[in-house]
C-alpha cells in the first residue's frame, strides 16, 4: 500500500476520532437546557466535559492539518468551496469555548442563561456544519476542471447533504445523552437515559438514510457490509441502554460510528473530492497527494507523536472518569 493511501486512511481515522469524542461533547452542549433543570444540574453537565472539550477539538485541527500537508489539492478544493459553512463552524466553536469559560464569571442567573444559550446554539450549529461539510466532501461539490467551485457558496446544499447535517447532529445528541448516563448520577442520569431511549431511533435515522444514499450511488460490496453494521450496532446500543448497561451502549455507538465512517470513506475512495458536474473532474488521491518525501517525513513524525498524544488524552479521561452528581457541585464562587 502506497503512503498516499495510508494517509487517506489516517485522515479517515482522525475524522472518526473527532466525531466520536466531539460527538458526545456536542451532544452534552445541545442538551444543557433540556436536561439541566436548575443551575446545579447544568453545572453537572458542563463539568462532565469541562476537562476534555478543548482536547476533543484538537482532533479536528489535526485532521485539517493532515489534509493540508498530505493532500494540499484536497484541502484547497474543500476548504475554498465550503468556506462559509466552515466559517460558521469556526464561529460556533469559538462562541461555545468562550461560553464555557465565561458562564461562571458573574453571579447572575441572566448572565449564565445567556452563555448557556450560546453553548447550546454553538454545539448545534457546529454539529450541523461539520455534518454538512463532511457530506459535501463525500457526495461531491460542483467543481470545474481546475478544481474550482462553480456557483454560490451554498451551491452544494441539497436534500442529501442536509441528511448529513442532521445525521451528525442526531448522532451527537444520542451520543451525548448516553455519555451523560455514564458520567452522572441521580436525576440527571435518569433524565439522560430516558431521553436517549426516546429519541435514538428518530435521531439516528438521518445518518442511516445518508449512508443508504451514498451506497446506492458509489457503494461496493464491502461498504454495504459496513452500512449494515450501523443500524445493527445502533439497535444493540438501544437494547443495552434499556437494560441499564450504559458502558456497552456507549461502546456500541462507537462501533456504529466506526462503521459509518468506514462506509463513507470507502465509498469515496479512490477520490478525495468528487465533482458533481463531471466525474472526470473529481479530485483523486493520486492527483492531490504531496510528494513521497513529504509523506515519508509526515509518517515518521506521526509514528512518534501520535502515541504520546493518545496516552496523554487517555490519561485525562482516566483521571476524570468518576461520576458527577449535584452533591459534588460546590457553591458558586465569583470574583
Amino acid at each position: 500500500m502506497d503512503l498516499a493511501t495510508v494517509w487517506f486512511l489516517i485522515i479517515a481515522l482522525l475524522w472518526l476520532g473527532y466525531l466520536f469524542l466531539e460527538g458526545f461533547d456536542f451532544g452534552v452542549g445541545m442538551l444543557l437546557r433540556v436536561l439541566g433543570r436548575d443551575e446545579a444540574s447544568r453545572r453537572v453537565l458542563v463539568n462532565t466535559i469541562g476537562p476534555v472539550w478543548d482536547g476533543n477539538e484538537v482532533w479536528l485541527i489535526v485532521a485539517a492539518g493532515a489534509t493540508f500537508a498530505a493532500f494540499p489539492g484536497w484541502y484547497a478544493g474543500l476548504f475554498s468551496a465550503a468556506y462559509l459553512p466552515l466559517l460558521l463552524v469556526l464561529l460556533a466553536l469559538i462562541g461555545r469555548g468562550v461560553a464555557f469559560e465565561y458562564r461562571g464569571k458573574v453571579d447572575s442567573a441572566r448572565w449564565r442563561a445567556t452563555w448557556d444559550t450560546v453553548i447550546t446554539a454553538g454545539s448545534a450549529v457546529a454539529a450541523l456544519g461539520v455534518g454538512l461539510v463532511l457530506s459535501w466532501n463525500v457526495l461531491g461539490l460542483p467543481l470545474d476542471g481546475a478544481g474550482n467551485r462553480v456557483g454560490s457558496p451554498f451551491a452544494a446544499l441539497r436534500w442529501e447533504t442536509l441528511l448529513g447535517a442532521l445525521g451528525v447532529a442526531g448522532f451527537a445528541l444520542v451520543h451525548g445523552a448516553v455519555f451523560l448516563t455514564l458520567k452522572t448520577e441521580g436525576p440527571v442520569r435518569e433524565r439522560a437515559r430516558r431521553l436517549a431511549l426516546a429519541v435514538a431511533p428518530l435521531a439516528l435515522a438521518p445518518l442511516v438514510a445518508l449512508l443508504l444514499v451514498v451506497q446506492l450511488r458509489e457503494g461496493s460490496g464491502w461498504t454495504w457490509v459496513a452500512l449494515a453494521v450501523v443500524p445493527a450496532a445502533g439497535a444493540g446500543a438501544w437494547l443495552r441502554l434499556a437494560a441499564a448497561r450504559e458502558g456497552q451502549a456507549f461502546a456500541l455507538l462507537g462501533v456504529a460510528l466506526a462503521a459509518a465512517v468506514t462506509a463513507l470513506f470507502g465509498a469515496l475512495y479512490p477520490n478525495v473530492l468528487p465533482s458533481t458536474l463531471d466525474p472526470a473532474w473529481s479530485l483523486s488521491i493520486a492527483d492531490t497527494a504531496s510528494s513521497p518525501y513529504t509523506l515519508r517525513v509526515m509518517t515518521w513524525v506521526a509514528a512518534f507523536g501520535t502515541p504520546a498524544v493518545l496516552v496523554y488524552q487517555g490519561w485525562t479521561y482516566w483521571v476524570f472518569r468518576k461520576r458527577i452528581g449535584t452533591h459534588h457541585i460546590p457553591k458558586a464562587h465569583t470574583p
